[in-house]
């Protein structure tokens, strides 16, 4: 009896707000360490990675701090490749779509050189709040001033809340003044945000599958923070155990299926594979049965909201 064939499980690993998420709460000694560790994990993770950048991290009170851009050269030194996240990490929604776009040209003027001076090319932009435009009108505008500039847009489709894993546990880090209460919970919450991820990735393997009738190259949202850093071995071991090769964001970006329209025009950061379901007037029976955050981990990150 004939097997079906197994699906060709590709996904990109993409991370946002470097070099590090909430930078200015951490001290630089912690900062540094928590920096080298999750660079080390990535590496020994063996897999490509596009970091995308806000150049507003890189400066205090105005001036540009060298260790902050070694950060970067740290990135590209270990192999990896940058993108473009804005210099402010400003909504799309929040301004006018001029202001965004000087927004995106003031997010280049460090890296731009820097890539230069590692024989690459800066190539990649990704929205913050993944806030992609309100209207067609918005989007093909953007996209316009995007490809003068060039640059590529970084979708995404396996979305997921892991920022607020990453509050909680940052929370915990600060707060928790107990050695053992501390490392307990800790660990409570690198156990629960391992399995939370790779539902979250079932969940938009089985929805692309329903839309697309086959599975297309995914690309997968992370951020620089210490979560990650304690984790991301962890991560992507378990999602190679589930059969997934990881890619280029490039190789990723040559799936036709990111040539399909989008359908959304709300003000919500969602995945692409949401917004090319509405496109196809996909029933409200396909969006059900999203993985969401624990309420005890969004109490911790305090937050009311995913």
């Amino acid at each position: 009896m004939a097997h079906a064939a197994e699906p060709d499980r590709r996904i990109a690993f993409t991370i946002d707000d470097l070099p590090w998420q909430r930078l200015g709460e951490r001290s630089e000694s912690e900062l540094d360490a928590q920096h080298a560790r999750l660079i080390a994990a990535l590496k020994r993770a063996d897999m490509p990675v596009v970091g995308f950048v806000n150049e507003g991290k890189l400066e205090v009170h105005g001036q540009v701090q060298p260790a902050r851009v070694q950060m970067l050269r740290d990135w590209l030194d270990a192999g990896f490749e940058l993108g473009n996240h804005t210099y402010s990490h400003v909504s799309m929604h929040a301004v006018p779509l001029g202001e965004y776009e000087q927004d995106i040209l003031r997010g280049e003027v460090i890296l731009r050189p820097l890539l230069a001076e590692n024989g690459q090319t800066l190539r990649w932009f990704r929205h913050p709040y993944l806030q992609a435009g309100r209207s067609p009108e918005a989007r093909a505008e953007l996209a316009a001033f995007l490809r003068q500039h060039d640059y590529r847009i970084a979708p995404v489709t396996v979305d997921n809340a892991e920022w607020i894993w990453a509050f909680a546990y940052d929370q915990v880090r600060d707060t928790e003044t107990d050695p053992a209460a501390r490392e307990a919970r800790l660990r409570q919450l690198r156990r629960g945000y391992v399995p939370y991820m790779l539902n979250k990735l079932d969940y938009y393997e089985q929805r692309s599958q329903e839309l697309l009738g086959r599975l297309p190259a995914q690309v997968w949202l992370m951020h620089a923070n210490a979560l990650n850093a304690d984790t991301v071995e962890e991560l992507v071991a378990a999602t190679r155990r589930r059969g997934y090769r990881f890619i280029t964001l490039e190789t990723a970006m040559e799936d036709p299926a990111y040539l399909r329209p989008e359908g959304y025009n709300g003000g919500a950061g969602i995945s692409w594979v949401q917004r090319w379901a509405m496109a196809e007037k996909m029933p409200k029976s396909f969006y059900q049965g999203e993985p969401v955050v624990p309420a005890w981990v969004m109490k911790l990150a305090g937050q009311e909201s995913e």
